[in-house]
């Protein structure tokens, strides 16, 4: 809504006379007490302004609404509930109003029924990626690796959703979505990794409260940024007293220390996700007919002579340059004459533009499988990434629809889809991890993770992969994980799935058809390995 005086009164100061005889404060142009016409104007339109000025409610706000969906011939009748959540600091003020979604089945019994938190990453991406196109009973109808058409949008009913496991709860972080600090709380002081990670944790405890599901399993859910959320809220809820069942990584980034410049560890953790891409694109001499085995190979690659190849630095020689540029050309199908040009050291965008260069276009960071074309083909990074602009119109148009003739839920206020165009946006990425020794950049939140596990043996976590993701390789997951240090006992409730699908990858159709059978048993194995003896 664009906020502006009424066109009467607008008319009315357009048609008063200029007296130029007379500008006294109290002359014709006055406001009779001591005030210029400019002065009495900006006063007036400051009173209108502020009248109509929207603010998000310090009262919590909710809107019920009543549903069914009829999967696989069985009829789920559910509430969705749209509304906020206030919270509040140790003097009980309130500091922010937080926007959710949420999804409830009728008939369930609270005790036992399982509750999951969703949220997207960025940092500063509000939730409706995961809201709109994942696990929800209704989402936009996508079919991969394609652009999604202009409206009308196919939206409906999800045969895949997990309202057959589980009640959903998907969470706007602060400054995105309808979610907003209060009074005189600015929006930056949640953007940090250890704060964002706190509001969200009084976020699920308030609502937990607020619904009575204490004792209902809790499971949380991350996407890409969200990963590094999950795992920092796990740790804190359960420091707190709130104890999980297990937490869901989608396309995650655990460990930011690697991605430091001047060392080689992403190099190598992106280098079995060059391969893949390749593979796709039948940019391969000798390409494999099957993509897992090939990737096997990759890995022993990167995490071997690769790795220790990188580490001669400007030590090694020409003869072993040359055999490392040869063999990596084979894997990921750049000529090893610009491989031997990067130092050995392909970056993402440089790959994104160069292995299709020679038809003109370039491949998606978010989903390799997409590709884009550039005004030109001689630059040296993309222009875009083909694999985000495909969808972004559908989902946000398809929400905003849904939103209010749907769920019934209205507000003059904007959506904001993220935080990243707001005037001081700057994430704050020091991090105080468990044990550790102050707050330091580049966290690691792999060891509030691995904390968590420790002090709860029935953690567990389900890490979700796409083979196609450049956005946070699946290599560099398997690394952060593994260096978690955990024990055996713990060991056993880590599981890993692959998809052939990029970042996002409830976006292709067989993907998330095959995600809701991996979690669906993954509910049943994790529930079932909490539940006391002689209980159900």
């Amino acid at each position: 809504m664009m906020l502006r005086p009424s066109l009467l009164a607008l008319a009315l100061l357009l048609s008063l006379p200029v007296l130029a005889q007379d500008r006294s404060p109290d002359g014709p142009g006055g406001g009779g007490d001591g005030k210029s016409a400019d002065k009495v104007h900006d006063e007036r339109v400051a009173k209108e302004v502020g009248d109509a000025w929207v603010s998000p409610p310090v009262a919590e706000r909710e809107v019920a609404t009543a549903h069914s969906i009829n999967i696989g011939g069985r009829t789920l009748k559910y509430h969705a509930f749209a509304g906020t959540l206030t919270l509040r600091d140790n003097d009980a003020k309130p500091i922010a109003s937080v926007f959710y979604t949420a999804y409830t089945l009728d008939g369930a019994n609270p005790n036992s029924r399982p509750v999951t938190f969703f949220w997207n990453g960025g940092p500063g991406s509000s939730s409706i990626w995961l809201r709109m196109g994942s696990f929800g009973p209704m989402r936009v109808q996508t079919t991969s690796p394609e652009t999604i058409r202009p409206a009308p949008y196919a939206f409906g009913p999800n045969p895949d959703t997990l309202l057959d496991k589980t009640d959903m709860v998907y969470i706007d972080m602060i400054g995105t979505g309808y979610s907003r600090p209060l009074g005189d709380v600015k929006a930056k002081q949640f953007w940090g990794v250890d704060e964002d990670a706190d509001a969200f944790a009084q976020t699920i405890m308030r609502w937990t409260t607020k619904n009575s599901r204490w004792s209902s399993p809790k499971f949380l859910f991350g996407e890409s940024y969200g990963t590094t959320r999950a795992a920092a809220v796990a740790y804190q809820l359960q420091d707190r007293g709130m104890a999980l069942n297990g937490v869901i990584l989608l396309s995650s980034i655990l460990n930011y220390g690697i991605e430091q410049s001047g060392y080689d560890q992403s190099y190598i953790t992106y280098l079995p996700s060059y391969a893949a891409t390749a593979w796709y694109h039948h940019k391969l001499a000798n390409r494999p007919p099957e993509l897992a085995p090939f990737l096997d190979q990759v890995r022993a690659f990167a995490a071997g002579p690769y790795a220790q190849a990188l580490a001669k630095g400007h030590d090694i020689t020409p003869a072993e340059t040359d055999d490392i540029a040869n063999k990596m050309s084979a894997l990921i199908g750049i000529s090893p004459e610009y491989i031997k040009r990067a130092n050995l050291r392909v970056d993402l965008g440089r790959f994104e533009k160069e292995l299709l260069r020679d038809q003109r276009l370039t491949v998606g960071r978010f989903d390799s499988r997409y590709t884009g074309v550039d005004a030109d083909a001689a630059g040296e990074n993309p222009d875009y990434d083909a694999s985000d602009t495909a969808i972004a119109g559908a989902f946000i148009a398809t929400f905003n629809d849904y939103l209010r003739r749907d769920l019934g839920y209205k507000t003059d206020m904007p959506y904001l889809v993220a935080a990243y165009g707001e005037k001081g946006f700057d994430w704050d990425f020091k991090h105080r991890a468990p044990g550790g020794w102050g707050r330091q950049n580049n966290p690691d939140v792999a060891v509030d993770l691995a904390a968590a596990m420790r002090t709860n043996p029935y953690l567990h976590v389900l890490s979700l992969n796409g083979w196609y993701d450049m956005a946070t390789p699946f290599f560099a997951t398997e690394y952060d994980i593994a260096h978690m240090m955990l024990e055996p006992a713990q060991k056993k409730n880590l599981e890993f799935r692959y998809y052939p699908s990029g970042h996002m990858i409830y976006l292709n159709p067989d993907a998330l058809h095959q995600l809701h059978i991996d979690l669906s048993a993954f509910y049943d194995r994790t529930v079932n390995a909490a539940t006391p003896r002689g209980k159900s």
